[in-house]
């Protein structure tokens, strides 16, 4: 999952029948422990915010950066869990910077979808530098929350939990935002907030859009949907 630099973030930015989670929890805590039933997890499929659908593409770009993150074709076993591989492939001014290999996997029953870990490759020059990053649930983690399946609003939640490697957590913190970029204008759009107790003094703010997936990530905005095989929109 792409990771946001220091240097970007310092500086941070009642859709009807919303359910708001507000003091359930304590004022610093976030899950990072979830259930699920033996075969509840597949690797295709989709909720409100996240599409896990082979070809499904999306490209992001701002300031000579572009990211673009497909929904691969293939599977791979983790922890038990047949999931599927979401490559992220990011660009600085044109030179290959990070290419990641995601996988997540979804319940059949209520939509959540999990993520299972990462393999990275971090490039510089053309060459491959270093893997940081690099975590997978039952080898040196364990599987968190990437998406909820039904959003309550004010919930908390690990995205990764790989002690001292990576420990992103996600605050929801809105349903109804408007988010314009080139490739259009989103309404009813989730905006996530995402920290970690790694990097103490860095904020992300994330926005899906119902049907789509990510269309904001920091400073990139979305400049095309596509299908692998199929058109753009």
């Amino acid at each position: 999952m792409r990771k946001v630099s220091a240097v970007s973030l310092f500086a941070a930015a009642g859709m009807a029948g919303v359910l708001t989670l507000g003091g359930c929890l304590g004022a610093d805590a976030w899950t990072s422990s979830f259930k699920v039933e033996p075969d509840e997890l597949v690797p295709t499929g989709r909720n409100p915010y996240f599409v896990l659908e082979p070809g499904h593409v999306l490209v992001l770009e701002g300031g000579g950066v572009q990211l673009t993150v497909t929904v691969l074709n293939e599977t791979k076993k983790v922890d038990g869990v047949e999931t599927r591989v979401v490559e992220e492939r990011e660009t600085k001014d044109g030179q290959l910077f990070e290419v990641s290999r995601n996988y997540f996997a979804i319940s059949r029953r209520n939509r959540d979808v999990f993520y299972f870990g990462e393999d990275v490759d971090m490039y510089k020059g053309g060459r491959v530098v270093s893997n940081t990053g690099a975590w997978l649930s039952g080898v040196n983690g364990s599987f968190g929350m990437m998406m909820p399946g039904r959003v309550l609003l004010g919930a908390r939640y690990y995205q990764e939990v790989a002690p001292k490697i990576a420990m992103d957590r996600a605050t929801i913190v809105s349903v109804n935002e408007t988010v314009e970029t080139p490739a259009g204008t989103f309404r009813n759009c989730l905006k996530v907030k995402e920290t970690s107790p790694l990097e103490p003094f860095i904020t992300e703010y994330k926005y899906y859009a119902p049907g789509v997936g990510m269309v904001r990530d920091g400073a990139l905005r979305l400049v095309e949907i596509r299908t692998e095989g199929g058109g753009s929109r």
